[in-house]
């Protein structure tokens, strides 16, 4: 079991940035994908970016040059640098761990984004 816990989200303004941190409460040496997903009201889940192991980065075209994903496996941690926000990027922000066949989430961060 992993736990993942969020934090950084906010309210800022359009054109400005946020860093998100997800912290896990074991190693993440071994999981081999780590992903932010976004939820906005009344959407579905969205993938946002994901990184391997092996440090391999994919991220949505809504985000991508504006969005960093980032893991320390040293601070049993990733991160997701958020630049250039816009008004629809607001949505909770999640964290995600898969370690073989067990998917771990985390309870969500806001990020509010005002026009």
């Amino acid at each position: 079991q992993v736990r993942l816990v969020e934090s950084g989200g906010g309210l800022v303004q359009a054109g400005e940035s946020l860093r998100l941190s997800c912290a896990a409460s074991r190693s993440i040496f071994s999981i081999n994908v780590m992903a932010w997903f976004h939820q906005a009201p009344g959407k579905q889940r969205e993938l946002v970016a994901t990184i391997t192991s092996g440090g391999s980065t994919d991220y949505a075209d809504s985000v991508k040059g504006r969005f960093t994903i980032s893991r320390d496996n040293a601070n049993n941690a990733i991160y997701l640098q958020m630049n250039s926000l816009k008004p629809e990027d607001t949505a909770v922000y999640y964290c995600y761990g898969a370690l073989g066949s067990r998917a771990f989430w985390g309870q969500g961060t806001q990020v509010t984004v005002s026009s």
